[in-house]
């Protein structure tokens, strides 16, 4: 059976909120409350935490090290080399991505997503072409084979620092699934759940205190229903609800429209 590999890119040096991995949350780093909430995944595999050779990132190293976690090492901007190598050095034959900026992703959507992947017979499946969950659950899973052909095929500058654009972008080589969200509702461009603002910290914070304390294992429809009670927590980062890194490449890009992104 296909072992699969689920990589999480980390690093410190974030352009808009340099650090923000290890930002607080409840006593711990918004990185540990992210795998804390990935770990409760039952097919995510063996997790690894791919971070930047570079020195800044020696204290995601370091705290890899000091919660037993796996921890790769590569490239600081060809995210494509970065995932490729660490899935091949784990063995992978199935790989999952996830950002480290998805502090409140939901392990039971990383496990529909899986399951929609191993069910299907594709090379890539994720929940975002096009993206119908709040922006901040994003899973993509892909054989390792597609990894490498991408790794090996890819040259333009979005294709290696986002990883997978060269997959999804070409369905003429690789044959692509989509999940969505079951009522066929798209929350993608209302609601944001990532963070690279200091908006999106304030929000992600807020809403681990009302949720936590109570229930630390809280589902993406226990946070939906907290903001229908609690609208000024979900107006801490509404301006920037649909603002993604799209906008950068619309015209790169020919699976994407104006639709699914939007400038600042």
């Amino acid at each position: 059976m296909n072992k699969t590999v689920t990589i999480v890119q980390a690093r410190m040096s974030s352009t808009r909120l340099p650090g923000k991995v290890m930002l607080p949350i409840l006593g711990k780093s918004l990185l540990e409350r992210m795998m804390e909430r990935l770990y409760r995944s039952k097919l995510a595999g063996t997790i690894v935490v791919a971070t930047t050779e570079d020195g800044e990132d020696d204290v995601i190293a370091q705290l890899c090290a000091d919660n037993g976690w796996n921890c790769f090492r590569g490239d600081k901007y060809d995210l494509l080399d970065r995932h490729y190598q660490a899935a091949k050095l784990y063995n992978a034959g199935i790989v999952l991505k996830i950002p480290s900026d998805c502090p409140l992703i939901d392990h039971r959507i990383v496990d529909e997503v899986i399951k929609y992947f191993l069910d299907h017979d594709c090379d890539f499946v994720s929940n975002l072409h096009p993206a119908t969950y709040p922006d901040g659950n994003d899973v993509e899973v892909m054989t390792f084979e597609a990894l490498e052909k991408a790794w090996r095929e890819a040259t333009r500058d979005f294709e290696r620092e986002h990883t997978t654009p060269y997959i999804w972008e070409h369905p003429e080589k690789f044959s692509t699934g989509n999940f969505v969200w079951p009522s066929g509702r798209d929350w993608s461009m209302s609601h944001r759940f990532t963070i690279d603002y200091p908006e999106d910290y304030a929000f992600i914070k807020a809403v681990f205190e009302a949720l936590y304390p109570d229930n630390p294992d809280f589902s993406l429809e226990d946070i939906l229903d907290l903001l229908g009670q609690r609208p000024d927590i979900y107006q801490i980062n509404a301006a920037y609800a649909g603002v993604n890194w799209y906008r950068h490449h619309l015209e790169e890009l020919h699976t994407i429209d104006h639709s699914q992104t939007k400038m600042i």
